[in-house]
C-alpha cells in the first residue's frame, strides 16, 4: 500500500507542478530531489541519530546528482529520482 501511495503522490506532485506552471524553472525537480532525500536525515535524527551518518552519505549522493543534473542535463535528475524510488524500496533491507 505504501508504494502505491508513494507513486500516487509523486505523480500528483508532477501533475500539479506542471498545471500550476512551477516546472518552467529547471531548478524545480533538482530541489525536489534534494528535499525528498533529506527526509532520511530527518527520520534518522528523530529516531535517535544512530543512522544519521549513513543517511547523510545517501543525501550527499542525491544532492550531488541534483546539482550535476541541474548544470548539465535534467535527465540525470530523472534517473536520480527513479533511483531514489528504488532506494526507498530496498532501504528497509539495508
Amino acid at each position: 500500500m505504501e508504494y502505491f501511495v508513494g507513486v500516487a503522490v509523486a505523480l500528483g506532485v508532477g501533475c500539479f507542478t506542471t498545471v500550476a506552471g512551477l516546472d518552467r524553472d529547471r531548478s524545480l525537480y533538482p530541489v525536489i530531489l534534494i528535499v525528498v532525500a533529506s527526509y532520511y536525515d530527518l527520520f534518522a535524527a528523530m529516531s535517535g541519530g544512530a543512522a544519521l551518518g549513513s543517511e547523510t552519505v545517501a543525501l550527499a549522493a542525491f544532492a550531488l546528482a541534483a546539482v550535476v543534473g541541474f548544470r548539465t542535463s535534467l535527465w540525470v535528475v530523472v534517473v536520480a529520482l527513479v533511483g531514489h524510488g528504488l532506494f526507498d524500496w530496498y532501504h528497509g533491507q539495508l
